[in-house]
């Protein structure tokens, strides 16, 4: 007599005051219609939403819209480090000499206990998977600290038999360790929402390791008879080599922790198809948005801390291929912000130019105009209530120089509200606007 087979998970989870409790939603309110080079349109598709808030709440407040209609998610949250990580703000420094380096606090990784974190990803994770369409999946990026436990806690979740692969990634670099091997992985943990998934084998074939096509020509009975198709390639074994986002690496935002874009575009095309929603909850420093946007995904970011927010929302401007897409934040929070931009305008006919003089009003502010700036946008005419920004300077992150002046051709006379927002170094921002008068 055959055993019948499991479909309940064989072990579970328990940790002091784990709670079934689910989040309660928070409101959000769209704070800006972003239109990257100039692509101003009212009638303009967007290509995602980025939200400052909450993630759990966020969550929450996405199902009535978004219940069973993610088609993927990525998810990366802190890993149970006992670490607080800092963000590079500076510019040209030498990486030789890190007390020298200009950082402001990114994000912690600390928690009251292991418990604490476990009730956090147990929340998240029965979120995720009410958000997960049908065919949806969900990759859970962890490392040693936490994997183990989200093992266990996915397979209650989703079932084991959702488990698609246990993927690690590996990469080099320098590590302190001298007791023990270097801990040089993550692991990530793909879950299906059900037996009948996306997976694009032929999207994420590699080439064949070179020995490989050498066996193959000089054998006809290597591979035990069987030769594969060489031109065509492999699809990927489970253990993925991808470098780290080191500092002469072009995407590098100077974000802590943040995942190389190689890592993600695998992610995305194994897992999702063009026009799918694909949702990040701890969306750092925009990789997992960028990447979507780029490869003609819809997708969903979020992100508690304003520094990661408008970190992504800068990698979205800055992108070769920028597409527009919206700006939301949690709780009705003010337009106005914490950051006031000081600008003059010069108007001669139908044309008019913005000058950004300075900012004030945000007490973590850096020092040192204009050096204290990463970016600053411009609504030609305001409404008065979502900022639509048409026109931005944006630094680069290894730039020195900002463009402090931003034109604008208007297509008939009359009174136009101009309203400016403008972002610093360390993630405040604010809006400021002004009426003019423009004439034939």
């Amino acid at each position: 007599m055959k055993p019948r087979r499991r479909h309940k998970p064989f072990a579970h989870l328990q940790w002091q005051g784990r709670s079934e409790e689910e989040p309660p939603p928070i409101s959000l309110s769209k704070l800006c219609e972003a239109f990257p080079s100039g692509r101003a349109s009212t009638t303009a598709a967007f290509s995602g939403r980025l939200i400052q808030g909450e993630n759990a709440g966020v969550m929450a407040a996405m199902l009535p819209e978004y219940e069973g209609k993610v088609d993927l998610v990525y998810a990366d949250p802190p890993f149970l480090s006992g670490k607080a990580y800092a963000a590079r703000i500076g510019r040209d420094e030498d990486s030789r000499r890190p007390s020298e380096w200009k950082t402001i606090e990114g994000y912690s990784d600390t928690w009251r206990d292991g418990a604490a974190y476990l009730d956090m990803l147990y929340s998240r994770m029965k979120l995720l998977h009410k958000l997960l369409s049908p065919s949806g999946t969900l990759y859970l990026h962890l490392d040693w600290h936490a994997s183990a436990y989200a093992r266990v806690m996915l397979d209650e979740i989703f079932g084991p038999k959702r488990l698609l692969n246990e993927i690690i990634w590996t990469y080099h670099g320098p590590s302190p360790i001298r007791t023990a091997f270097k801990r040089k992985h993550d692991t990530i943990l793909a879950y299906t929402k059900s037996s009948q998934y996306t997976f694009n084998a032929d999207a994420v074939r590699v080439a064949y390791d070179p020995s490989t096509v050498k066996t193959f020509a000089s054998s006809p009975k290597a591979g035990f008879g069987r030769k594969p198709d060489l031109e065509r390639g492999k699809v990927p074994e489970d253990w993925w080599y991808f470098p780290v986002i080191a500092r002469l690496h072009n995407e590098r935002t100077g974000y802590p922790t943040q995942k190389p874009e190689a890592l993600l575009e695998r992610i995305l095309l194994a897992s999702s198809n063009p026009e799918d929603l694909v949702f990040d909850p701890f969306c750092g420093s925009g990789t997992t948005a960028a990447v979507a946007s780029r490869l003609g995904r819809r997708w969903i970011a979020c992100d508690a801390s304003s520094l990661a927010v408008h970190t992504s929302y800068r990698r979205l401007l800055l992108a070769k291929e920028a597409f527009p897409f919206s700006l939301w934040h949690a709780d009705g929070e003010s337009l106005e912000g914490s950051l006031r931009p000081v600008v003059s305008v010069d108007v001669s006919g139908l044309s008019a130019t913005v000058k950004l003089e300075g900012a004030s009003g945000a007490a973590e502010t850096p020092a040192g105009f204009p050096e204290n700036m990463v970016l600053w946008e411009v609504d030609w005419n305001h409404d008065g209530l979502v900022f639509r920004s048409q026109s931005q300077a944006v630094r680069h992150w290894k730039g020195k120089n900002l463009d402090l002046q931003l034109p604008h051709e208007f297509a008939a006379s009359g009174t136009h509200r101009i309203a400016v927002r403008a972002v610093d170094a360390v993630g405040n921002s604010g809006i400021d606007s002004i009426d003019i008068q423009i004439a034939d």
